[in-house]
């Protein structure tokens, strides 16, 4: 028979005694208090903060410096450490009994000191419905979402719900200009061609991987996406693109929002 895996295997002993007071019944969260209201009038309960942290060593990769191209090595390694926080903070929630985490925060702390060591960290608020009816992804997890409490709520009136957050990286080198144009330029306003492409095909990586996470949770779309750029102390020409947003998707039957009365101007 295999072993039995503890569902709580990446969280430390002093997490598992705060999951324990939530459990009892004391609700912790990060959320406004306007937020808290509008998550309570959507039928869903705050249960518990809920984090996950990983400390990741990213490793050295050999760029190109003639041509622009993907740091592979790089790219996997960020998307790997921040996927191990995300997994640490949905066993919490799963461990509160929770059918999801709103408003949920990736921060990556500690390159610009470090070099080639960071903390990825995950932190959202565990909810669930009070109606008993489970609101998790197919496959059992608790969703997630980094929406505000407002725009969860409005996205539950129009009739769509969240399924997951969904996220890509590309880490990308860009190519050294050739000094003989970077002369020829320097008095002209003129487009640089190399860099464009370079971050045009680095962006597109990012939201490709995006896009593919939210296709295989079967969504119909992705709200709220934020595509962010990221030095993190490696020097100039190393990049990483990051995108990530809310994939959501419709309920059977679901009716949009009743136009907005139109507002009169009164300069007319």
């Amino acid at each position: 028979m295999p072993e039995e895996r503890d569902p709580l295997e990446g969280v430390p002993k002093s997490g598992r005694a705060r999951l324990e007071q939530n459990k009892a019944g004391l609700f912790t969260s990060d959320l406004t208090v306007n937020e808290y209201l509008l998550i309570e009038d959507a039928g869903f309960e705050p249960l518990g903060l809920v984090l996950g942290s990983s400390i990741y060593h990213i490793g050295y990769q050999r760029r190109r410096r003639t041509r622009s191209h993907e740091l592979d090595v790089l790219s996997k390694a960020l998307y790997h450490a921040r996927e191990l926080a995300m997994q640490r903070m949905e066993e919490e929630a799963d461990d509160l009994g929770a059918d999801g985490i709103v408003g949920v925060r990736l921060e990556v702390r500690g390159f610009d000191a470090g070099g080639h060591t960071a903390e990825f960290l995950a932190v959202g608020t565990a909810v669930r419905h009070r109606d008993g009816r489970s609101h998790r992804t197919p496959d059992g997890r608790p969703f997630t979402s980094d929406l505000s409490g407002q725009d969860f709520w409005t996205l539950l009136r129009t009739g769509s719900r969240p399924v997951g957050m969904v996220m890509g990286s590309c880490v990308y080198a860009v190519a050294v200009r050739n000094p003989a144009a970077v002369v020829r330029n320097v008095w002209q306003n003129v487009e640089l061609p190399t860099y464009t492409q370079a971050l045009y095909d680095a962006r597109e990586l990012a939201m490709g991987r995006m896009q593919a996470e939210a296709a295989s949770l079967e969504a119909h779309g992705v709200v709220g996406v934020a595509l962010d750029e990221h030095g993190h102390g490696w020097g100039g020409r190393i990049i990483e693109f990051f995108a990530v947003g809310t994939a959501i998707v419709r309920e059977p039957g679901s009716q949009p929002l009743p136009s907005p009365t139109p507002v009169l101007d009164l300069n007319d």
